[in-house]
């Protein structure tokens, strides 16, 4: 190894400081940079013994990002890409549900703010609110709500 080549761990920390990573993205960018067997964990064992790697901040970290923007269903397949535990990808879709709807409605007035004009306007709404995670269900209560700004609820 080169003196130029920054270690593992310097890696690691260069990725880490730009936003939180799961140890499996790290495994995943940092493979090709290992250059003995059993390196790269040893790494990675000690950044998570000390802190630096946590999977709870991972997870806040993504649904700060991007729960104001997207629907639980999208969340739910980031979060599993980054290869987090499952259990604690459960927990935090199941905390964006109370939330789906106002967050679709909000992502709703902000891209058209208009109720459609007609079933073709309609299905192009219903489209980019299904494409960003929302359920089906919410997306036609937020597009049908759209000429009133009132939930069916209320």
């Amino acid at each position: 190894m080169g003196f130029d080549q920054p270690s593992l761990k310097g890696r690691a920390l260069r990725l880490l400081s730009g936003r939180e990573h799961s140890r499996a993205e790290l495994q995943r960018k940092l493979a090709p940079y290992e250059t003995e067997p059993g390196e790269l964990a040893r790494a990675l064992d000690e950044l998570e013994a000390k802190g630096f790697i946590n999977e709870q901040r991972v997870v806040e970290s993504v649904l700060h990002r991007r729960a104001g923007r997207l629907g639980a269903a999208r969340v739910r397949q980031e979060l599993q890409a980054k290869g987090l535990d499952p259990q604690a990808v459960a927990d935090a879709v199941a905390s964006l549900q109370d939330s789906e709807e106002p967050r679709a409605r909000e992502v709703w007035r902000k891209k058209f703010g208009t109720a459609p004009l007609d079933a073709s306007d309609r299905a192009k709404q219903m489209r980019f609110l299904l494409t960003r995670g929302f359920s089906s269900e919410v997306v036609r209560r937020v597009v049908r709500g759209g000429a009133t700004g009132i939930d069916a609820d209320d």
